[in-house]
């Protein structure tokens, strides 16, 4: 049994964590939508932004994906999400950079790819677009940074955004809402040990 002092701590110091969080819950008084960007080298970017997806979906909210870099149609979200209502998905990429080797190619299958998520980004009724591995084409420089960062500040004012992918440009981190970094600490493909499916693919 615990002791009545020890009780007695632990609901001080939960009442004292519930008025700082009460506090904070009240100053967060404003609604728009959101830029978020996951990026770092850690795995598990693109799973969380289409975990979003599911909770978007939840709120019976409209979502529009655009998949840069990726150029199959085989991975198990995109098998799921396809199959729903509320869900435009594009694949707008023709595979890895080491896969084409083709800078002119890669410059040209990125902007007509961006040329589709434009039309989206000036669409309200997209409550969620996520912009999967956007960064590398901006890190590459197959897409104008400046054009995208203007795309990006002049969606309707309810549309979340979120962009994933390793390297994310300084310039874009600053004018997120949020930012998070996945860090690697240990991957099992460095044990050989090959993409599963239900948790890689």
């Amino acid at each position: 049994m615990v002791d009545s002092e020890r009780s007695q701590r632990y609901r001080n110091r939960m009442q004292r964590k519930k008025e700082v969080i009460d506090a904070a819950i009240a100053r967060a008084d404003r609604e728009q939508g959101l830029l978020l960007v996951h990026t770092g080298n850690g795995k598990g970017k693109s799973s969380s932004a289409f975990g979003m997806i599911a909770r978007a979906l939840g709120h019976d909210m409209h979502v529009g994906v655009a998949q840069f870099i990726k150029g199959r149609s085989d991975t198990g979200e995109e098998a799921f999400f396809r199959k729903q209502d509320n869900v435009i998905w594009h694949v707008l990429g023709e595979g890895f950079t080491w896969d084409t080797q083709n800078l002119e190619r890669d410059t040209e299958t990125a902007q007509r790819g961006w040329k589709i998520v434009q039309e989206m980004l000036r669409d309200p009724s997209f409550d969620l677009i996520i912009l999967d591995e956007l960064t590398y084409p901006l890190k590459f420089g197959w897409l104008d940074l400046t054009i995208v960062l203007n795309d990006l500040k002049n969606r309707p004012p309810m549309q979340h955004v979120v962009i994933t992918g390793r390297g994310a440009p300084d310039t874009l981190c600053e004018i997120a809402d949020t930012v998070t970094e996945m860090t690697d600490i240990k991957h099992a493909y460095r044990a050989g040990i090959q993409a599963q499916k239900g948790i890689d693919l």
